[in-house]
């Protein structure tokens, strides 16, 4: 099954937290604290496999989870580092953040390997914390969260020229013939389920990509029929070939046919209709004499006064399909060398994903109440009981903006503030 999308969930390793711990040792009467800091958690890490064409592995497994760090030891031994998850994924791919939609990272072009997600960072070992007046720590620092989001995963082939036209039209056979690629051909409707490349190799050395972009009928922007699944497709390319059945063999219109996808393609990305085209009308080989030549002309006189070159060929005979791909490299080789790269536009290592959630609110008259996941971690590894322990505490409801909620909601000196069965006085 091809797999050109998927969604995912990925979430990188959790630091290991510092460990408390006091050396113990015969004839040393006064080791001090010896607790260890803790591991640093595993990245999450998108790398390019060249045997990958699809994201089919994306399908069935929803969730990645690199490895946390481990906990320091006693002895200033260090927690192990956790090991990294590295996700590979075929060239082409674009990471999104799901909720914007906005791109992370493109995986083409050189960028072979990116770190979306690092991983927490571990904490200190009550080691650190030994001052001439502390000198037994009874705290250690906890490890950083983990960090976590939920990302799309978008194949964009990597071609110079994108295939379009409607279902039928001898796309297929056409890229048969001038490339080495093997696509399904049957005189059916929506034969072609995937996007198909070929490399079309010149006589004199030269070559590009094509892709027979499938499933573009009116409605494609909107997700009818096939055309929103594969439109993305068409972002990378420089050029589009329209493909046309200029016999009208099935009684359609070839000129409607271009304005109709030109129409999808501006619908979906307005940057899309305004590529370089070339028109070839196909099935040519069908029509002898006048009805041949009038063929052609209709389309020339519709299209070329714009700068969009007609080219009549035959897909099945190979009739005028040898002129038209020295026009494409031609043309190609006239365009802008850069390739068509999806820029960052959402920064994960940007977010904060340590700020925990807490609330801070008035209970009733001369008692506030704080809680939250972040402030009973912090309740947990800090020993209240020490001096030191308590300014830390302190200078932690201060750095993270508590105290100052709790003065914008009128605390006075001699209130009583409340954390998880904990009671303290307030003052200045």
């Amino acid at each position: 099954m091809f797999a050109d999308s998927a969604k995912i969930y990925i979430r990188s390793g959790k630091g290991g937290d510092g460990h408390v711990s006091f050396r113990r040792e015969i004839f040393v009467p006064a080791g001090g604290p010896d607790g260890g800091d803790g591991g640093k958690g595993g990245d999450v890490i998108f790398e390019v496999d060249e045997n990958l064409n699809t994201l089919t592995d994306y399908r069935f497994v929803k969730k990645y989870m690199a490895e946390d760090g481990d906990t320091g030891g006693k002895k200033n031994c260090h927690g192990k580092n956790g090991e990294d998850l590295i996700l590979k994924v075929p060239e082409g791919t674009v990471i999104k953040e799901t909720e914007s939609g906005k791109v992370i990272a493109d995986m083409s072009h050189g960028n072979r390997k990116e770190v979306i997600l690092k991983g927490g960072r571990g904490g200190k070992g009550n080691q650190h914390y030994a001052t001439a007046t502390m000198q037994v720590p009874k705290y250690a620092q906890p490890g950083q969260k983990a960090k976590e989001l939920n990302v799309t995963l978008e194949l964009k082939v990597i071609a110079d020229v994108g295939l379009v036209g409607f279902p039928n039209v001898g796309k297929s056979t056409f890229l048969s013939r001038v490339t080495n690629a093997k696509p399904k051909i049957a005189n059916y409707h929506f034969t072609t389920l995937n996007p198909n490349l070929g490399v079309v190799d010149l006589e004199n050395g030269d070559g590009f990509v094509i892709a027979d972009i499938p499933g573009l009928i009116e409605g494609a922007s909107q997700g009818i029929g096939l055309g929103h699944e594969f439109l993305k497709h068409i972002e990378r390319t420089k050029v589009i070939i329209h493909m046309v059945d200029a016999a009208g063999v099935e009684g359609r219109d070839p000129i409607s046919d271009i304005e109709t996808i030109n129409n999808e393609l501006r619908a979906y990305n307005e940057e899309l209709a305004s590529k370089p085209q070339v028109i070839a009308a196909n099935k040519l080989d069908i029509l002898y004499g006048e009805e041949e030549e009038q063929a052609v002309k209709t389309l020339k006189d519709a299209f070329e006064p714009s700068g969009i070159k007609v080219f009549p060929i035959s897909a099945v005979s190979g009739k005028g399909v040898r002129e038209l791909l020295f026009y494409l490299k031609e043309l190609l080789d006239s365009l802008p060398s850069e390739p068509v790269v999806f820029e960052r536009e959402f920064d994960p290592s940007a977010i904060d994903f340590g700020n925990e959630p807490y609330t801070v609110v008035k209970e009733e008259e001369h008692l506030f109440v704080v809680e939250g996941p972040r402030i009973e971690r912090m309740l947990g590894y800090t020993n209240l009981d020490s001096e030191k322990g308590f300014e830390f505490f302190q200078h932690f409801l201060k750095d993270s903006g508590i105290l100052d909620e709790l003065e914008t909601l009128g605390i006075e000196e001699g209130d009583t503030v409340k954390m998880y069965g904990l009671h303290f006085d307030y003052y200045k």
